[in-house]
């Protein structure tokens, strides 16, 4: 299941996907209130999706945070592996985590690691071929 923390950091970056390309930088306050967000868990939500280099931040009165590429060139699978780590349900399954599991007799044998490739590959292939521009856009049309 999705934790609290990658719902509202998806919630941000859906937020920040609907303004216009040449926009200002959006404060954090703005953020927090239209995505629904507490402001003191977004903080560092944000501070993270900048560090992984999905957004842009600028500091002062005129400050904010701003996509880091188009909204089309950034999916859900960035946003959550950027919070949550790895989509892998198991750890003998991560591309980028993997670590054999401990009680396991024989990878190449056990039916839970097969079945959870499968999960991950298509959570990926789901997450990763959705973009913030094909989620906001399926948002709108469905209003």
């Amino acid at each position: 299941m999705l934790t609290q923390r990658s719902r509202y950091a998806l919630r941000a970056m859906l937020f920040l996907a609907e303004a216009p390309p040449a926009s200002p930088p959006i404060p954090m306050t703005r953020i927090a209130a239209e995505a629904n967000v507490p402001r003191k868990f977004l903080e560092l939500i944000l501070a993270d999706l900048r560090d992984a280099g999905l957004l842009h931040s600028h500091r002062g009165k005129m400050g904010g945070y701003l996509l880091a590429r188009p909204r089309h060139l950034i999916s859900l699978g960035d946003v959550i592996r950027t919070i949550e780590g790895p989509l892998a349900l198991v750890p003998c399954v991560s591309r980028t985590a993997y670590r054999p599991c401990k009680d396991c007799k024989s990878e190449a044998d056990c039916a839970i690691r097969h079945a959870m490739m499968r999960v991950r590959d298509e959570t990926a292939r789901i997450l990763d071929g959705t973009s913030l521009a094909n989620a906001t856009a399926r948002d709108l049309a469905a209003a």
